[in-house]
């Protein structure tokens, strides 16, 4: 996908009050990764000019967790608000024109696919701001999108700055913007701090580019689970289920069986032959490479492990670190490593 003009940037200075923890928030792993790895991920195919994230809280062990990402770091000494977080990132992007991807680091269930298509209807529009949305049964706690008589978006209102009224709306901001870069930062500069919070609202461009009279355009997402931000610990929980169930379908419509896919764990480094067997409670991680027609029993557990083609594992094994033969068969308990 060329976008040689895209830029990206994605906010994971926060703390995460709602996590109740002493880790940043973006650091809380969720499928074998912290959250703000998935996000990453999600962002490889677009094939960017740059990604810039903007890092506050526990800045230097974020800093760690992305040690050898093509990323560049900018600190905000002060959590003023989101749209204060962007306005950051001005001087690292020196470039007049182009298009800035803005993102949230606690975003881990958004897929590249999304990412993707969002771009291409941002340019396909000539928009100036193109914003993400999705309908919610329950649009507790996100921002709602205020639409004209005519449909058109209109502006954002956060929801401790709500009307019972527009509580009622069920649309909401996803977070996820593409953003004209000149339009962005000169927009953010007039933006002030008049609300509940006393925070520099980045949502509040929307409104700035309606007066202005700029073509704002919304991107719906239509799996709302995308774009969930991860703020407390039920919530990081259910972001694991939810990519424990994207990883054993895509394995499964691969050729491989699992007699319990609620209770298997398989690491996306990892990879599962055709025909192999996965009992209950498995779980494969490390980069680990198994064979085909293998069959792994229950309960047991593989660490950078390589398993030629019609390997037996035990149920409750242990293994780190082997090199199993084609045809070999361990009883149960194994350990080695």
């Amino acid at each position: 996908m060329p976008t040689s003009q895209l830029s990206l940037v994605i906010l994971a200075a926060g703390k995460g009050t709602r996590m109740r923890s002493a880790r940043a928030k973006v650091l809380h792993e969720v499928f074998f990764a912290p959250m703000i790895h998935h996000v990453l991920t999600a962002t490889l195919p677009l094939q960017v000019k740059r990604t810039l994230m903007i890092i506050g809280h526990q800045a230097e062990a974020v800093k760690g967790a992305l040690a050898g990402q093509d990323v560049e770091f900018v600190v905000q000494q002060e959590q003023l608000g989101t749209g204060h977080a962007v306005l950051t990132a001005e001087t690292a992007l020196p470039e007049k024109d182009g298009t800035v991807m803005i993102l949230c680091g606690d975003t881990p269930l958004i897929r590249s696919e999304t990412l993707i298509n969002m771009v291409q209807d941002h340019r396909r529009q000539a928009a100036v701001v193109t914003l993400m949305t999705t309908t919610l049964a329950d649009p507790s706690n996100y921002g709602r999108v205020l639409c004209g008589e005519d449909g058109r978006v209109q502006r954002i209102v956060e929801q401790k700055d709500a009307t019972a009224d527009q509580l009622l709306i069920r649309e909401i901001n996803a977070g996820i913007y593409c953003v004209d870069k000149e339009f962005l930062f000169s927009a953010l500069k007039k933006v002030g701090s008049n609300n509940s919070q006393g925070e520099v609202y980045l949502t509040d461009i929307i409104a700035l580019a309606v007066d202005a009279g700029h073509k704002v355009n919304r991107y719906l997402a239509t799996s709302p689970v995308e774009v969930l931000g991860v703020n407390s610990r039920v919530e990081l929980a259910e972001a694991e289920s939810v990519l424990q169930q994207r990883r054993n379908r895509e394995l499964m419509l691969q050729g491989v069986s699992m007699q319990n896919p609620e209770t298997t764990r398989i690491a996306p480094d990892s990879e599962i032959g055709s025909d192999c067997l996965l009992e209950t409670a498995v779980q494969i991680s490390g980069g680990s490479r198994i064979g085909s027609c293998c069959r792994i029993g229950q309960g047991a557990i593989l660490e950078n492990c390589r398993l030629g083609s019609g390997v037996q594992v035990g149920p409750y094994s242990y293994l780190n670190g082997q090199n199993l033969a084609a045809d070999t068969v361990l009883p149960p308990f194994s350990t080695g490593g």
